[in-house]
């Protein structure tokens, strides 16, 4: 059995704790890091990264049917082969957990395999499969960083082959004739989009009154009405009663919430997309346990837990459930622990991405959100139908929202509908960070021809001096 010394033990390698094992070490400080699977967590090999593997095909499949036609290109039902399609989203995966481990002993970072145990102050046990100890560690901090899991509903079990998760959703070893998706925020919508287009009949069941609640009523109300168009059936303001596995498939009782009315949905495959739970089980002993509540550890501005030398960042933390997130919020316990920098996270400048197409992107408030808070605003619109670039493209639905704070003109929120919205998006956070009016927005040169001339639109319709 090994053991060892550090300043920080992180547990976890994904997006927060990779990125605070590195940013450790660059300050001079000893690093280990635990990890149980792959390195680069959920995100990397499960999630985020993998996912956007399978939606790029799945857009490239959607063009080739549904746009290139319109381009004058004459294209006949493309082949599909689901299987190197899965693999080339594996491969990817795989060459990017290889670039973690080579920044592990680039920045000689000492890696555990194994799952972690906190049984004192100040020391890590790492176990094997059986529960045996193989290694002791002993760190002046500890930084949990173990991530989060998909949610269960009650009474509603995942069983990995009817009943899946989005891990299990990434790897299936055929495409479900029939798909039916309970919930509807971005995991649900983008794996719509994805079997939608690989030619699933997708049912997407949603319990609030719409699919991706937390964005704007005006992007979440257009989406909806593209996913219509394209034939995926949605439910919203819908409730899943019970989910049965029978011989010939799965049966679903849902229940409508304005009218209580019942129906049944029958699928091949039920993905379960209602959000997740921290890790945070079998991890401490009752004399370490920091404050836990709906699943999820306590901290503080440093992401310092009630327990003096444990921290935590990321998922387990609990919302929102984002990569970019989890690594700042691990990069800023790191430097705050070692007395590196007193920053914070700001919370009002995350962008908030759904990779299907089109694409949805936001940062600050909604409309919605500026009502409930009483501001006074205005709100600058530009449809992408007007945007030279978008029809070049062939990517016309959509548009950008802006809303500003009505007597200084501060943009307060930014939602974006369309192709490649997240990659415009960025320019719009850096706004907000800066406090950027209007004006400045709208008097600042975009280059022609480009989608982001549709923010500079959208600003100048804010002025009134839009065309």
């Amino acid at each position: 059995m090994a053991s060892g010394s550090f300043d920080l033990v992180i547990i976890g390698s994904g997006p927060a704790g990779y990125v605070a094992a590195v940013r450790a070490a660059q300050l001079g400080k000893t690093v280990a890091c635990v990890e149980r699977a792959e390195l680069g967590g959920i995100c990397l090999n499960w999630g985020c990264i993998p996912t956007k593997a399978l939606i790029q095909d799945a857009h490239l499949m959607h063009q080739m049917e549904h746009v290139a036609p319109h381009y004058g290109l004459e294209v006949k039902r493309a082949g599909l082969q689901w299987q190197k399609i899965v693999e080339r989203s594996r491969g990817v995966a795989g060459n990017l957990s290889k670039g973690i481990e080579f920044l592990f002993k680039k920045n000689k970072v000492a890696r555990f395999s194994g799952t972690a145990f906190i049984p004192a102050k100040g020391v890590v046990e790492v176990r094997d499969a059986a529960g045996k100890v193989t290694d002791t560690l002993s760190a002046a901090n500890i930084l949990v960083c173990t991530g989060a899991r998909s949610r269960d509903l009650p009474g509603i079990k995942p069983d990995g082959k009817h009943i899946i998760t989005s891990r299990e959703a990434m790897v299936l070893p055929a495409i479900p004739k029939r798909l039916l998706i309970i919930g509807a925020g971005a995991i649900g919508v983008e794996f719509a989009y994805v079997y939608q287009a690989f030619g699933s009949k997708v049912t997407l069941v949603e319990m609030l009154p719409t699919i991706l609640p937390i964005e704007d009523a005006d992007v979440s109300t257009r989406l909806e009405a593209i996913f219509k168009q394209r034939g995926i059936e949605v439910r919203t303001n819908t409730r899943t009663e019970t989910v049965q596995v029978h011989k010939d498939g799965i049966k679903a009782v849902l229940q409508n919430q304005a009218d209580k009315t019942s129906s049944t949905v029958e699928a091949d495959v039920v993905l379960l997309a209602v959000g997740v739970a921290g890790n945070v089980e079998n991890l401490f002993a009752p004399a370490v346990t920091p404050e836990i509540a709906r699943g999820a550890i306590r901290v503080d501005k440093t992401f310092a837990t009630n327990v003096p030398g444990i921290y935590a960042a990321g998922d387990v933390i609990g919302p929102p459930w984002l990569a970019h997130v989890a690594s700042l919020e691990a990069t800023i316990a790191v430097e705050r622990m070692f007395k590196a920098s007193d920053r914070e996270m700001d919370y009002g400048l995350v962008p908030g991405c759904t990779y299907c197409y089109p694409q949805v992107a936001s940062v600050g408030l909604t409309e919605k959100a500026c009502k409930e808070k009483g501001l006074e605003y205005e709100v600058g619109r530009y449809a992408l139908a007007n945007n030279g670039k978008a029809q070049a493209i062939g990517e016309t639905d959509g548009f950008v929202k802006l809303i500003f704070d009505k007597k200084y003109g501060e943009l307060l929120g930014a939602h974006i509908l369309g192709a490649e919205a997240t990659e415009i998006l960025q320019e719009l956070v850096l706004a907000k960070r800066l406090e950027a009016t209007k004006t400045e927005i709208a008097q600042t040169i975009h280059a022609h021809p480009t989608l982001s001339e549709a923010v500079m639109d959208a600003a100048q319709a804010a002025m009134g001096v839009g065309h």
